[in-house]
């Protein structure tokens, strides 16, 4: 029996490549670097719980207004902590 798994995901990974898109404009020597964008949202994703799901209104169906508002929360200190953490390594790099 062949069963097709490709439906499944991580809901972080949209809500965190939201976010990181959101915010990119606030760090002008990230935004313009796509691969950095891309290693803010890896260490904003490896902050983070995986939270694997099929359908998104599903997951959000079964969650409490309390569990939204701290998921949004967690995502959005993953994120801030993310840019940072990038940051501070790009100029670490160019110092060397």
């Amino acid at each position: 029996m062949s069963q097709d798994f490709s439906s499944l995901y991580n809901h972080h990974e949209r809500e965190v490549t939201a976010a990181v898109m959101a915010l990119a404009h606030k760090y002008p020597s990230i935004e313009a670097d796509s691969d950095l964008l891309c290693d803010v949202a890896c260490v904003a994703l490896n902050r983070l719980p995986p939270r694997y799901i099929r359908h998104a209104v599903d997951f959000l169906f079964y969650l409490t207004e309390n569990e939204r508002r701290e998921i949004d929360a967690a995502i959005e200190e993953a994120v801030d902590y993310a840019f940072n953490f990038v940051q501070a390594r790009t100029a670490l790099r160019q110092q060397a």
